[in-house]
């Protein structure tokens, strides 16, 4: 097929096999390149699209977040991820992404009010936990509590009832720390802490994270800014894997705990959600700064298998937005920690230097992605790697809630069925047992 614009705004395709000619729309959103609208491409050739891993396909209409990856830039209903990191918290990003506006002093006070009033478990789930191996990944154990909430909540799974949505999207932003928390203690055989309602999102979090019943725990500000810092860098990030999952789970009328959960998964996947564990990793591997030299060398040869992880991105062509941010919170956090002689941080910066002065990276825009620094950030508050993507799952959480509410609003909305290019049998007859071969 042949491909031209037309002045009126839409696109002219031409099959060459059949000389037939259709004009498809072509829709602008706020900011961004034009789609072409190819609903009617089937109906009117005959013909679908084929695109693995939808890289070239807008799948929905969507108002929260926008990535320009050629220029670096993240922006989440309309506001620069640098500023909201700079001037907002957590919480106030959350109810921008929720709600679309920035609050005001009293909206911003009730909807933390609201949040924290939902941040205890029902009581029942502490058993639920308790049915999983000690060993068990806390990936696999949010996923299971997250999917289970819905036998707890029942009072908020009618999708039809903007209420129940509503009370269903609190309680899960609300929850999810209480839940990562509760999987790290399971796995340490250590007790269960409760949520403390004077405390912040990000400081209650750390708290029932590494405080125990033998001793007060002081949430340390420099530490509680960074978790704080760090929610808001991975709150939403438009139509990734688990994103979309969540999205396609939502299609079927799903409830809000079953499509969570259902992005939780997708989430674990190490291309997706395991990519600073990968980083600490490579940077094990790697031992040395005077061994990066070596290790360079290895990525550049396309018969080695060995990555430099933590650089370039799936969307973003230029430097990261938020590994900018994330660069001067991990030295914030060793500082506040007194890790002066951090190896791998040492070994980071080097990798970092050397590889933006390559021409080798530079010229494939292989620049240092949010996963860079936030494996070291993490390593050095003392979470281990398990637990690394859970952190990511608990700050997704109110950008992947945001997206299902947003889609159930959408009048265009359908439930997600994507085609296929078949390259299977052709139609044959069926051979009895004693004819064949």
């Amino acid at each position: 097929m042949t491909e031209n614009k037309t002045p009126k705004e839409s696109v002219t395709l031409t099959d060459n096999s059949s000389g037939k000619s259709i004009e498809l729309p072509l829709l602008a959103g706020t900011i961004g390149p034009r789609v072409m609208d190819c609903r009617s491409l089937y109906s009117q050739t005959g013909h679908f699209t084929y695109d693995p891993g939808y890289t070239s396909t807008g799948s929905c209409r969507s108002a929260i977040t926008y990535i320009d990856g050629d220029e670096g830039v993240l922006l989440h209903r309309g506001y620069a991820i640098d500023e909201l990191a700079e001037h907002s918290d957590f919480p106030e990003v959350a109810y921008l992404i929720l709600k679309g506006e920035l609050p005001n002093a009293e909206q911003k006070t009730k909807f933390i009010k609201d949040i924290t009033y939902h941040s205890m478990l029902n009581e029942q789930i502490s058993f639920f936990y308790r049915g999983f191996r000690r060993d068990s990944h806390p990936m696999a154990v949010i996923c299971g509590v997250v999917g289970a909430m819905a036998a707890f909540y029942h009072d908020s799974t009618d999708i039809n009832d903007p209420h129940q949505r509503m009370v269903a999207s609190y309680r899960l932003i609300a929850k999810m720390p209480t839940v990562v928390a509760w999987a790290y203690k399971y796995s340490l055989g250590q007790p269960f802490l409760y949520p403390q309602n004077d405390l912040s999102y990000a400081g209650n979090f750390l708290r029932m994270m590494f405080a125990t019943p033998c001793e007060d725990y002081k949430v340390s500000p420099v530490l509680e800014k960074a978790m704080d810092r760090i929610l808001i860098l991975h709150a939403d990030h438009e139509q990734n894997a688990s994103t979309s999952t969540v999205r396609l789970a939502g299609s079927s009328g799903a409830n809000p705990f079953a499509c969570i959960a259902a992005g939780i998964a997708s989430l674990w996947g190490p291309a997706h959600g395991g990519a600073n564990e990968a980083v600490l990793q490579m940077l094990g591997q790697i031992g040395s700064v005077d061994r990066i030299p070596e290790f360079i060398k290895k990525a550049k040869d396309p018969n080695d298998s060995f990555r430099l992880m933590g650089f370039g991105h799936r969307v973003y062509k230029n430097y990261d937005p938020r590994a900018k941010i994330m660069q001067q919170t991990c030295h914030e956090v060793l500082n506040e920690l007194g890790i002066k002689d951090e190896p791998l941080l040492k070994l980071a910066v080097e990798l970092e230097r050397i590889a933006l002065e390559d021409e080798y990276f530079v010229s494939r825009k292989l620049f240092p992605n949010v996963d860079f620094y936030s494996g070291i950030i993490f390593r050095a508050m003392g979470i281990p790697t398990q637990v690394f993507t859970c952190l990511f799952a608990l700050a997704r959480t109110v950008g992947w809630i945001a997206q299902w509410n947003e889609m159930l609003a959408d009048s265009e909305q359908k439930i997600g069925r994507p085609r296929q290019l078949y390259v299977g049998s052709a139609p044959r007859k069926f051979v009895p047992m004693g004819k064949r071969a």
